[in-house]
């Protein structure tokens, strides 16, 4: 029987898969998921979400697909490990999740980049102006891209009406993407709306956990983790989200363990104390591993 079930959780209240029910939106989550939709109604073109490992940007990018599919008049992908070779590899891509009509070229295997570019600039055409639907193109881990495809990026911008842009673009990254596009003034001063998302305050941390405990089904009543032990979560942490995450779900683990109800300060300083051996551990295997090559 599953940990959570015996605890009496309906469902598993800290998977680490970015589940958009268990998205909580912090102040800034909330700031920016708003924005992000406002800048998509008005068809601004350029979006930016910036923020560090486990800030919360993939569950972010899942809560911004669940409003999408809520609107009729959108049409969007997402994209979650953007690495192309080459910008022909891009479009194709781009025309092949978005059903892009490439019936007009006989052999698509030759198409060349300005058929390609020809054919999605048609198409966005078609739906953006003639059927006035939002075609948004999301890209999660958006660090990964190139100098090449964020050029071809900057490029689809160029897409575009007296009243606003073809297609909009949501990029979600790490820090490192600042560090690419801010050398691209071309790049930068297209962007619409940037926004860095932070970890979470003391508060931030302790709603969170509640707030998944919730929406797992907890039964009325039942706390799981004391005060204190959600302060050491959060020194632990940092305000991390998905820190925050992994700490809970061994937590809840052990107190299953251990035949508790609820954790205190020194079982989660237990739980801490494990995982910071075990991850020493393996960066001295991997250490030891490549000393042996």
């Amino acid at each position: 029987m599953a940990y959570h079930t015996i605890l009496g959780f309906q469902k598993e209240p800290f998977s680490t898969s970015p589940d958009p029910d268990f998205f909580y939106l912090t102040k800034e989550h909330e700031m920016a998921l708003t924005s992000i939709l406002i800048e998509l109604r008005l068809r601004r073109g350029l979006t930016v979400i910036f923020g560090d490992v486990g800030t919360g940007k993939t569950t972010l990018s899942r809560k911004l697909v669940q409003e999408l599919k809520k609107r009729g008049d959108m049409i969007f992908h997402m994209i979650l490990n953007p690495s192309f070779s080459g910008e022909r590899q891009f479009l194709t891509s781009l025309a092949r999740n978005f059903n892009v009509d490439l019936s007009n070229f006989v052999d698509h295997e030759k198409l060349d980049i300005m058929d390609l570019r020809d054919a999605i600039e048609k198409f966005l055409i078609e739906k953006s102006v003639e059927e006035k639907r939002t075609v948004i193109l999301i890209i999660d881990e958006a660090q990964k891209l190139d100098l090449t495809t964020l050029e071809t990026l900057r490029l689809l911008l160029n897409f575009e009406t007296n009243e606003f842009k073809l297609i909009q673009l949501v990029l979600l990254g790490q820090m490192e993407l600042y560090s690419k596009v801010v050398h691209m003034a071309n790049f930068l001063d297209r962007i619409s709306f940037k926004y860095t998302l932070n970890p979470l305050d003391p508060q931030e941390t302790k709603e969170l956990i509640r707030f998944r405990l919730r929406q797992a089904g907890a039964p009325d009543g039942a706390q799981y983790f004391t005060d204190e032990a959600i302060s050491e979560i959060y020194n632990f942490s940092r305000g991390y989200p998905r820190k925050i995450t992994m700490v809970c779900h061994k937590t809840l683990k052990e107190l299953v363990l251990q035949n508790k109800l609820i954790a205190d300060r020194h079982l989660v300083r237990d739980v801490i104390e494990k995982e910071q051996q075990f991850t020493q551990s393996g960066f001295e295997k991997v250490a030891l591993f490549k000393g042996t090559t």
